[in-house]
């Protein structure tokens, strides 16, 4: 029942918090305020229904070490992306011609911190940790993985090839990057990280979603191996190698920190439910 409960809370504050962001996109000032509106909203709801249903504090979104973690995360995403897009510059067509719309990228910023943070409270934080504990951390990895590039097949441009990179290089990873660290700011920045470098600097295709340009005004071209065609980078091979080896070392960090689930065999659940005659 707990689950259905976090479940829906976050879905709601997703909802009305994307609606409203999408809804104000003409004034980019605005929308940076609504999305980091809907990004604390979101925190403090999915805390506030943690501490009811599962009666313990919600450790995963704690405010000591926040900053420290979402910055982590977002170096990363940031990397990551500079990484792919000079793969695409060296191996494909990827042109700088100047100054594209500093307003543009304010509005996606607001944009980008809201789905960063909905999409990590809802992926991560319910889905994945309560799916983890009844299967271990190998299977909701997997299951969650799936979900989530399943999830960006709705989006304008997306295909099944776009779905499927989306679930091993954001999915897995950050599912990964959860279980590594057992919070969820550093996903969260991770995540953020990408997605704004993509769209708010790099001015390109963010999940098939027809973006709106960002600071600067670019052209990509070339094979959709490479740059990832109407998907956007997301969809390129780049984006799946570099996703794959950084979900390798969280996944090996989190072993090293002893933080991997082990799956729960049935044995294990029936002694657990079993009352032992006095």
């Amino acid at each position: 029942m707990r689950f259905i409960w976090q479940l829906l809370a976050v879905v709601l504050v997703a909802a009305i918090g994307g609606q409203a962001v999408a809804a104000v996109e003409d004034s980019p000032w605005l929308q940076l305020v609504l999305g980091l509106l809907t990004s604390v909203v979101a925190v403090l709801v999915y805390g506030w229904v943690v501490r009811k249903t599962e009666h313990r504090p919600p450790t995963e979104v704690a405010r000591k070490g926040a900053e420290a973690a979402f910055g982590r995360g977002l170096l990363i995403g940031l990397a990551m992306f500079c990484a792919v897009i000079t793969n695409i510059y060296v191996n494909a067509h990827y042109e700088i011609n100047g100054l594209g719309s500093p307003s543009g990228a304010i509005g996606l910023a607001g944009f980008m911190a809201a789905a960063a943070v909905t999409e990590e409270v809802l992926f991560r934080g319910v889905l994945f940790r309560i799916i983890e504990e009844r299967t271990g951390t190998w299977i909701a990895l997997t299951l969650t993985a799936v979900l989530f590039g399943a999830s960006h097949l709705m989006n304008p441009n997306a295909d099944l090839w776009g779905a499927v990179a989306i679930a091993i290089e954001a999915g897995g990873m950050l599912a990964a990057a959860y279980a590594a660290t057992r919070t969820l700011w550093l996903p969260i920045g991770l995540h953020f990280g990408w997605n704004f470098a993509a769209a708010g600097i790099f001015s390109t295709e963010v999940s098939g979603n027809d973006t709106p340009q960002g600071l600067l005004d670019t052209v990509t071209s070339g094979p959709a191996w490479v740059t990832g065609g109407a998907f956007g980078p997301e969809g390129s091979v780049y984006s799946v190698a570099f996703g794959a080896l950084i979900t390798v070392a969280f996944l090996w960090l989190a072993h090293r920190r002893g933080n991997l689930v082990p799956r729960r065999r049935r044995a294990d659940k029936a002694a657990a439910t079993t009352t032992l005659p006095r």
